[in-house]
């Protein structure tokens, strides 16, 4: 920690939290109240407010690449592993070729030792530490990694902890059973909610977006965006029902347009019922028994 005079004390950063010590280097308990507005202190708590959004946007960025599964040149990961916020997010992640095979669990990401080469350390399936320096690589949605249950157990065996969730993500796969021409699951439709603003207030914490009465969950994939839709109602602030529940899981084109479910690809299948899954576990349960 870096230490800054605050009067009579030291105030510095840690955990993101402001600690204080006295001039004999004994760290108190709790910061001075007469300290709440000396400068040094206001710097560093706006510090780590600041580092909080910093490392709240690496996950972002991050889990934007992981549901794209879009190829990330390993220029850029060399280029921000110094940063901590980078690499707290980026470690241990699975990476795979831009064929979509399996290379290892991220450790490092560096220049070689002459200074000229890119490369990253991974851990393979062996458990050994092993360098690659391809061009691209990919950070994989986990429905599309093959051997899931195995790589998780595995993952658990190397003490693994993904701050982005990619292998302990749920995922759901399309049955087979599926009726391709069919344009919506009604799985977790019929959640009921006492009233549009719970509805509307657990759509919004989840971080789905909210859209012409639509929860919506928009994923790029095999070159075009989808949308998977779940009606939740117009909420009017003056007007809210006392009961309402959620409608059946649908995807669309850019335009609107209700795509058939043969064509529902299948990093877009498991964000859908990802979403409908999470939107049906906050139902008000006893409503649902007063109406059986």
């Amino acid at each position: 920690m870096g230490w800054f005079p605050a009067g009579e004390y030291e105030v510095a950063l840690d955990g993101g939290k402001v600690v204080c010590r006295n001039a004999a280097g004994r760290l108190l308990k709790s910061l001075p109240a007469k300290l709440k507005d000396d400068p040094a202190v206001v710097e560093l708590r706006q510090l780590a407010q600041w580092l909080d959004q910093h490392e709240r946007q690496c996950l972002s960025d991050v889990e934007r690449w992981m549901l794209r599964s879009l190829p990330v040149p390993v220029a850029v990961l060399v280029q921000v592993w110094p940063d901590p916020s980078w690499q707290s997010v980026l470690r241990d992640l699975v990476i795979t070729d831009e064929d979509g095979e399996f290379a290892g669990f991220l450790r490092d990401a560096d220049r070689d030792h002459d200074g000229l080469g890119l490369g990253l350390s991974l851990v393979d399936l062996n458990g050994d530490t092993v360098r690659i320096s391809p061009r691209l690589v990919r950070i994989p949605h986990p429905v599309l990694l093959d051997g899931l249950d195995d790589l998780r157990e595995f993952a658990v065996e190397l003490g693994v902890e993904q701050k982005a969730g990619q292998l302990f993500r749920e995922v759901w796969h399309r049955p087979t059973d599926l009726d391709d021409e069919g344009e919506q699951v009604d799985t977790y439709a019929g959640a009921r909610f006492d009233g549009r603003r719970s509805l509307h207030g657990r759509a919004a914490s989840l971080g789905y977006r909210i859209r012409g009465g639509h929860a919506v969950c928009p994923v790029f994939e095999d070159g075009r965006t989808v949308e998977a839709r779940i009606w939740i109602g117009d909420y009017d602030p003056y007007d809210d029902d006392t009961d309402t529940e959620t409608g059946p899981l649908t995807w669309t084109d850019t335009a609107g347009r209700v795509i058939r479910l043969g064509e529902v690809g299948p990093v877009a299948w498991s964000e859908g019922m990802r979403m409908a899954a999470a939107l049906h576990a906050g139902r008000e349960t006893e409503i649902e028994e007063q109406a059986a």
